[in-house]
């Protein structure tokens, strides 16, 4: 019989596999040197590696989270840089333009190419983008969740026109956006009722009534040196699911009594809260809150002069869930007071304490004796709780 031999041409070739192996192996480079120099194969290598990518951010972004970082050969990224990166990375699903702050209205355009699939965008120091701006935005990108507008220029029809949108907004930061009031708050907490995490940090027309009503969704807000008003505080925690506030240094008169109805159960889900510099609120705010706040883990009470001894008791006998206490340079903060936060508090870790001209020796070495178990710091730590970025869930 006579022997038949076959031969076959077998392609091994990496080149030759599918774009979706291609694509997976991609995805699982650990090296970053890897990853950059792998679309220098060719030009299929290099749209898998363009496809591939779904986040972008710039150097400058970084100058904006840490200062220090800044260099001076950092070149600015104008509306043409832009439109050449947008068009070769359409799949993108988060961009920071943070600290670009030549780009403007106008440059946003590029946003057309991958808006569809961004779920987050960063704008920060962006100082050249205003309402029109905003209107580009939820033109080309209807299914952003996070949008970050700190220091943007923009008003309450800017607001208005994210309020419209139907977004699926989580998260909104207008930290220093000093053109918004109230009344883009309300259109905007009115119309999101996904919302969970609000920025307003240093936006000095904002009192906080916009928030009356609010989805109970609404888990995160930071509103460091507003103008709040009492009515105002109470909008914020109108939605039942504030678990962060940050109210520290409110710069307009609070009465003493004037944080009772936080106590009224409506927060019971709050864990952090700060109240740093809000001089004026007294014992029965600070009765009421440990009373109805009983999740509470970390609470900033630095330069609250107004509490008192029966302040401080309540303090001891109902934050069973405490683990960080600050009582930074709090004038009436006395040994009747520390010997109130010994007995009670049972699951405290930290107390940030210097500055208290009212304590003895005696009584903070007594305390140390007798809570061993808590660690004293003389320096001060801001209550910062989570990343709001990272608040939005899912």
């Amino acid at each position: 019989m006579e022997d038949v031999s076959e031969s076959y041409d077998i392609e091994t070739s990496i080149i030759h596999l599918p774009d979706d192996c291609l694509s997976f192996i991609f995805q699982r480079l650990d090296n970053v040197a890897d990853r950059e120099s792998f679309g220098l194969t060719c030009h299929r290598w290099l749209n898998i590696q363009d496809i591939s990518r779904r986040s972008l951010q710039f150097q400058c972004s970084l100058t904006v989270l840490n200062p220090s970082s800044l260099s001076q050969t950092n070149p600015d990224v104008n509306s043409h840089h832009l439109h050449t990166l947008l068009t070769r990375f359409q799949w993108l699903e988060h961009l920071s333009l943070s600290g670009c702050t030549v780009l403007n209205d106008q440059s946003l355009a590029s946003l057309r190419y991958p808006g569809a699939r961004l779920h987050s965008l960063y704008l920060d120091c962006c100082y050249g983008v205003s309402d029109n701006g905003i209107f580009t935005i939820v033109s080309f990108c209807p299914n952003l969740r996070v949008v970050s507008l700190y220091r943007c220029n923009i008003s309450d029809i800017g607001l208005a026109t994210l309020a419209r949108s139907s977004l699926p907004l989580k998260c909104v930061n207008l930290s220093y956006c000093h053109l918004v009031t109230d009344f883009g708050v309300k259109a905007l907490s009115k119309a999101c009722l996904q919302l969970e995490s609000v920025k307003i940090s240093n936006c000095k027309s904002i009192t906080g009534v916009g928030f009356n009503g609010c989805s109970p969704t609404l888990g995160y807000v930071d509103a460091e040196s507003c103008q709040l008003e009492p009515e105002g505080i109470a909008g914020i925690i109108s939605g039942g699911g504030i678990e962060f506030l940050n109210i520290s240094g409110a710069s307009c008169y609070i009465p003493k009594d004037g944080l009772v109805p936080m106590g009224s159960g409506i927060a019971s889900k709050l864990r952090i809260l700060n109240l740093r510099m809000c001089r004026t609120v007294g014992d029965e705010s600070i009765k009421a809150i440990a009373q109805g706040c009983p999740l509470l883990q970390e609470w900033n009470l630095a330069l609250c002069h107004e509490v008192r001894v029966s302040g401080w008791e309540a303090v001891g006998k109902w934050c069973r869930n405490l683990q960080k206490l600050h009582v930074n340079r709090c004038r009436n903060l006395c040994d009747q007071g520390l010997l109130a936060l010994r007995c009670g508090c049972k699951n405290l870790q930290i107390i940030y304490m210097n500055g208290n001209a009212r304590l003895t020796p005696t009584a903070i070495e007594m305390f140390k004796l007798h809570r061993a178990d808590i660690t004293l710091k003389a320096e001060e730590i801001m209550v910062i709780g989570p990343d709001w970025r990272l608040y939005a869930r899912g």
